[in-house]
């Protein structure tokens, strides 16, 4: 009797053992799960240090995108990771993309993982730059006014004084805590001591000042470069006309049509800074000089007048002065709409004038700009055709227009204006409505060649799936 039972003990401690070791096969499971997880966050942090440590290389030697090797062939570029103790227990592999002439941007890639997990990896890819002046809607090194019939959609900066009396949606900074306002900003007729920014605008608590100005004397265009990535290509360089300047139009098709403009006819038109002139504006005749794909010439340089209207598809810049600077001051007249074909960050189009750019009288009722323009020594601006004593017989009628709708980033080392006021209502020259949009994506991805000043700094992080 007594040995009946030992069958039934053998089953329960089987039973009992089985389960222990079920449970002790699910605890280290859970236990290397739980490691893993902690593989992971920590091989996210070995490659941020990867990030930091290349941040801290550009800072030292900004020009180096081959970790010291002078060779890019050795990518990546493996590291050790010590942990606070000094004990190696991983390491951060980089890969890293240069800029280019026309895209100064650096990418970098860095892939962290321990030692004992070796195929726990996480990878991050960011993006530094030098500051680029497409960060802003809005960037002048003067006063500034906006208008109650203007709606800023973008963040706006000015070494000047900023008088907003219209709507913005996004930050407006001034370098002023005071300035004195004067007749461009309204201030008559006696100028005012103001607030850095001030007017009648809604959102005034996105208003900033004094902030840190901007140094316009650091960011100079070099046009030197510019001409000489232009000549490079074959389709890229306009030498000067001979004739009265070019014509460019860009077409849907994703090319540029060239003209030489041999013919041109004078309207007057007043500004603030040098009274009524006399603007050989109209092209009257013009010879073709062929057709480009923007795909083969991401910049086109002219050294004279440009004329330039269209639909742009793809990324491009234009850029117009003269040698030797300063002798001729190249302008960029825009005579007609001029807009992507699509507004998603695919189509860019800069325009960089030695002087100033232009609307003509002529530009349609209701005008459409997309575009990245910078008047380097100048303005943008559309002169005042109504103006008593300047204007010609007739010429009152085409002086006022009924929109203007501009999407991208406009900046410019004087003020830039294209309204004239006749008191309340309707400007007497102008536009009847402003809006003026920001492009987001400028801001990490300028048009080609657009001008950058400064250390590198950052612009975009993201994880990316390891190899």
């Amino acid at each position: 009797m007594k040995g009946t039972i030992t069958p039934a003990l053998l089953v329960i401690a089987s039973a009992f053992i089985i389960i222990i070791y079920g449970l002790l096969f699910i605890l280290s499971l859970q236990f290397d799960f739980a490691q893993r997880q902690i593989a992971n966050e920590r091989a996210l942090n070995i490659a941020e240090a990867g990030i930091n440590y290349y941040h801290w290389h550009l800072d030292i030697d900004p020009d180096d995108y081959t970790d010291g090797t002078n060779n890019p062939d050795l990518q990546p570029y493996e590291h050790e990771y010590n942990d606070p103790q000094g004990e190696a227990i991983g390491k951060f592999a980089l890969e890293i993309e240069a800029p280019t002439e026309s895209h100064q941007v650096v990418t970098i890639r860095s892939t962290g993982w321990l030692y004992q997990y070796p195929k726990v990896k996480r990878t991050i890819e960011v993006q530094y730059g030098k500051v680029v002046l497409t960060r802003y809607a809005f960037l002048h090194n003067s006063n500034m006014w906006f208008g109650d019939d203007i709606t800023v959609n973008g963040p706006v900066f000015s070494n000047g004084g900023i008088r907003l009396d219209g709507h913005n949606s996004s930050t407006v900074e001034s370098a002023k805590e005071t300035y004195t306002c004067g007749v461009e900003s309204g201030c008559i007729p006696n100028p005012e001591t103001k607030p850095g920014v001030w007017g009648n605008g809604e959102i005034d608590e996105l208003w900033s000042f004094p902030s840190v100005p901007i140094d316009f004397d650091s960011i100079k265009v070099d046009f030197n470069i510019m001409r000489d990535a232009a000549q490079a290509n074959p389709t890229g360089y306009l030498g000067p006309s001979g004739a009265q300047g070019y014509h460019l139009v860009y077409t849907s098709d994703g090319n540029v049509d060239v003209y030489r403009v041999t013919g041109t006819s004078p309207i007057n038109g007043y500004s603030l800074e040098y009274g009524c002139e006399i603007l050989q504006q109209v092209i009257t005749s013009e010879v073709s000089l062929g057709t480009y794909a923007l795909s083969e010439t991401p910049i086109i340089f002219a050294e004279d007048q440009v004329w330039v209207e269209g639909i742009v598809n793809g990324k491009t810049t234009l850029a117009a002065a003269r040698f030797p600077l300063g002798t001729f001051n190249a302008n960029i007249w825009i005579m007609g709409d001029l807009t992507y074909l699509a507004k998603d960050g695919n189509h860019k189009l800069g325009l960089v004038a030695e002087k100033d750019i232009i609307f003509t009288r002529d530009v349609p009722e209701y005008f459409d700009l997309h575009a990245a323009v910078l008047a380097q020594n100048g303005r943008t601006i559309r002169h005042h055709y109504n103006k008593q004593g300047c204007r010609e017989q007739g010429q009152g009628q085409d002086s006022q227009k009924n929109e203007f709708n501009f999407y991208g980033s406009l900046i410019s080392n004087q003020r830039s204006y294209w309204n004239f006021s006749s008191g309340q209502g309707s400007p007497a020259s102008g536009f009847v409505k402003t809006t003026l949009d920001y492009d987001p994506t400028n801001f990490g991805d300028p048009p080609p060649y657009f001008p950058s000043y400064g250390a590198y700094q950052f612009l975009s992080w993201k994880e990316v799936k390891s190899n």
